[in-house]
């Protein structure tokens, strides 16, 4: 059933441009409040789900900090870092994305860079260029992780660090319509789980859309063996449920972890 001539890359940078029109929750720019409290030091961001982030996890002062947001356009997180004192790239697939950042950057008046890629290629980056990368889930859109983690692991400068959020795999078991029509968990798929080898282009179109972002699910070998085969020291885990999947009430749907490149 594999679709070998989609493009990924391409389908998900329309798929987001058209979620960014469409109001989605995860293209919502942060307000002008919540700028005006970040740059007093009272702020939070989200790594996975609609929790905060550990604040320990990020440096206690981010005055003159280098950051990354990858695959983090929306207006959300890179705002809030740059009010907070950071130089911060966001750094997304989705011009649109992109485009809420640049629009909370002009209407606050912050410095933030923006930048339109794969993040499977940082190659706009020099090596060692960063201080923090911040990664929200985001790389079930893309099919293959390792060249993720050698790209971080590349633009990290010596004791800079990776927050990292994902979909824990088996939330992608479940019939996905049972799930969201009926709450009802039904295992229907093997994992690792593909849209595009999972269904073809017809079949993913009367099931999620014709314009739906192509999702793929890793084992946790490619998200934390990935991450330490590109050289990081695993530092911190956390996870937490999905703010709307009915699984959220067996299982967390979301892991994240805090990795170091050794100085």
């Amino acid at each position: 059933m594999q679709d070998s001539v989609v493009d990924p890359v391409a389908h998900n940078r329309a798929a987001w441009d058209k979620y960014v029109q469409e109001g989605n929750e995860w293209s919502t720019p942060v307000s002008a409040e919540d700028v005006e409290r970040a740059r007093t030091g009272d702020w939070s961001i989200v790594l996975i789900g609609r929790e905060p982030v550990d604040r320990s996890w990020l440096p206690a002062d981010l005055t003159g900090k280098d950051v990354l947001c990858l695959a983090s356009g929306g207006g959300q997180q890179g705002p809030i870092l740059a009010a907070a004192g950071a130089r911060v790239t966001v750094f997304d697939n989705s011009p649109r994305q992109l485009g809420q950042d640049q629009m909370v950057a002009a209407r606050d008046g912050l410095e933030l860079r923006t930048v339109l890629g794969d993040m499977r290629d940082l190659s706009a980056f020099g090596d060692a260029a960063f201080d923090v990368v911040f990664h929200p889930v985001s790389n079930l859109f893309v099919p293959d992780l390792a060249p993720v983690w050698r790209e971080c692991f590349r633009v990290l400068r010596p004791g800079g660090t990776l927050l990292v959020g994902f979909i824990n795999p088996d939330t992608y078991l479940f019939d996905h319509e049972a799930l969201d029509e009926r709450g009802e968990l039904i295992v229907v798929h093997k994992l690792p789980y593909s849209d595009v080898t999972q269904y073809s282009a017809e079949e993913r179109a009367t099931k999620f859309g014709a314009d739906a972002a192509l999702e793929y699910s890793h084992t946790l070998t490619d998200q934390i063996g990935g991450q330490l085969a590109a050289g990081f020291v695993l530092t911190g885990f956390a996870e937490a449920p999905h703010q709307s999947n009915a699984s959220a009430q067996y299982m967390s749907n979301y892991f994240a972890t805090l990795a170091v490149k050794p100085g």
